[in-house]
């Protein structure tokens, strides 16, 4: 016989024989009427054999969601066991760690593309990508999608960091697609190394392409989530990052002369040891106008320190002198 808390689902002939029986009449011949007496629809009429009398139907309800309700929180209680008992896996071996499940297979380009979509967009805290292909033009709907998930990813606060091929900045699409990510906040270098496609999100998201599944569609991929891999995947993002260059100094190479000749002066005095202050009467300015001759320069090459000018200011003329 069912019991409460297994299955009691009644069936047709169930509510056929409660309204038989709620009507003053026995139940159907050779009907079982096991589940309107567990469920306490029912019970059996001791001074008639073979009779039963009809119960409320909502004292049944009530006992049904006491019933229910005592078991759910006995679930609850089990579940609420796993976290310590997960925890107790540092001590039948501390050298082990795993790292949970690995990835998952996109067939197609679509595939990837919704996933990637998917997750960018959840995106919390960086948003990491290689593009090593070559330049190619590409639907400006596509192009106007992706320039919108990126402010989106940084207006939540979000770090996005891209390397593109060298080759790149000479592709007016794309060069033109770059500098809106720059404007809006976005990191961007470039690199003439030839690097894996590779997309990184939170540090627990990986897409790579497919390396696995022979004859699969060009554009398929994986989707990464074990630990190990995505954190190597980072640090190999962090490798490639380290080694490219910043976007704007390939225009800046390109410019032999992207300073005034009073901009150059005032580096090249700050390069000497001269303070700011011992910069204006030097070459005949105020403090002031140096001041706003260096906020030009900052602009003009993209930095937002003086710190960062002069970094660039000797990387740039030891290039220069290399060449």
């Amino acid at each position: 016989m069912d019991t409460p808390g297994t299955e009691l689902r009644l069936t047709e002939q169930d509510f056929a024989a409660y309204r038989q029986i709620a009507a003053g009449h026995p139940p159907p011949p050779g009907y079982a009427p096991e589940r309107l007496l567990a469920l306490r629809l029912i019970d059996r009429d001791p001074y008639a054999s073979g009779g039963y009398i009809p119960n409320d139907p909502m004292t049944a309800v009530h006992g049904l969601t006491v019933t229910v309700l005592g078991e759910l929180e006995q679930l609850v209680h089990r579940v609420s066991q796993i976290p310590a008992l997960e925890a107790l896996q540092a001590h039948f071996d501390p050298h082990r760690f795993y790292g949970g499940p690995g990835s998952e297979f996109l067939a197609t380009a679509a595939q990837m593309n919704a996933r990637l979509g998917e997750t960018g967009g959840n995106a919390r805290t960086e948003f990491c990508s290689i593009q090593p292909g070559e330049p190619a033009d590409r639907d400006p709907a596509i192009l106007r999608l992706g320039v919108e998930r990126t402010r989106s990813a940084l207006r939540r606060g979000v770090q996005v960091r891209s390397i593109y091929h060298r080759s790149a900045h000479e592709h007016d699409q794309t060069r033109d697609y770059v500098a809106q990510m720059i404007a809006d906040g976005a990191e961007v270098r470039a690199s003439a190394l030839p690097g894996p496609r590779l997309v990184i999100i939170d540090r627990q998201h990986a897409f790579v392409d497919n390396h696995v599944i022979e004859r699969a569609e060009h554009n398929s991929g994986w989707h990464l989530f074990d630990r190990a891999a995505v954190s190597w995947a980072r640090a190999a993002f962090d490798l490639f990052w380290d080694h490219a260059t910043r976007w704007q100094d390939l225009a800046l190479a390109a410019n032999d002369n992207p300073l005034t000749e009073r901009q150059w002066r005032i580096l090249r005095d700050l390069e000497a040891g001269y303070s700011q202050q011992q910069v204006g009467p030097r070459i005949g300015l105020s403090r002031r106008a140096v001041d706003k001759e260096l906020a030009a320069i900052r602009d003009t090459l993209g930095f937002a320190s003086t710190y960062q000018v002069m970094a660039w200011y000797g990387r740039f003329h030891t290039g220069n002198r290399m060449g």
